[in-house]
């Protein structure tokens, strides 16, 4: 299984950040544009309030889980989620708490 969660790791941080490079190769360091794009829609909000809610529930869980299984490197996934998001997150959690069995 630590092979496939470092696929989906590998996979969640490619596919994310692939869309946002090229949103800086077109606007560059423009935050008030990509704060703009992000809550210019309602559909565009709800996605980010669901992935900012995601991104709070997955980080109590690495703390708590990482704790209680004590996942050597959990701090890696907690960074990668605020870094990243919980798509390179969360697998990467998984990844590392698998590893450590």
């Amino acid at each position: 299984m630590k092979h496939l969660y470092f696929v989906l790791t590998f996979l969640g941080a490619c596919v994310p950040l692939v869309v946002l490079l090229s949103w800086l190769a077109e606007h560059g360091l423009d935050v008030v544009s990509f704060y703009y794009g992000a809550i210019s829609h309602p559909v565009s909000l709800f996605a980010w309030l669901d992935v900012i809610v995601a991104a709070l529930v997955l980080v109590v869980f690495i703390v708590v889980d990482g704790n209680k299984h004590q996942v050597a490197g959990r701090w890696y996934a907690i960074v990668g989620t605020l870094c990243v998001g919980v798509s390179f997150g969360f697998p990467l959690y998984l990844y590392l708490k698998e590893r450590g069995r």
